[in-house]
């Protein structure tokens, strides 16, 4: 799921920095980019997986 929230996130910056775009001064391609980032690796850490193993 992060994975995707992180593809998302990557599209938006790639557009909002093709077209100049900025929704304020706290929305812009670095804040969407490191938002990406911090999707891609909650997503290799295993988080929000959906499963997980119990083991008894």
């Amino acid at each position: 799921m992060f994975a995707l929230v992180a593809a998302l996130l990557f599209v938006l910056a790639l557009v909002f920095e093709i077209a100049g775009l900025a929704v304020g001064s706290v929305v812009t391609v670095a804040t969407l980019g490191t938002a990406g980032l911090l999707c891609v690796a909650l997503h290799l850490m295993g988080v929000g997986a959906g499963w997980s193993v119990l083991k008894k």
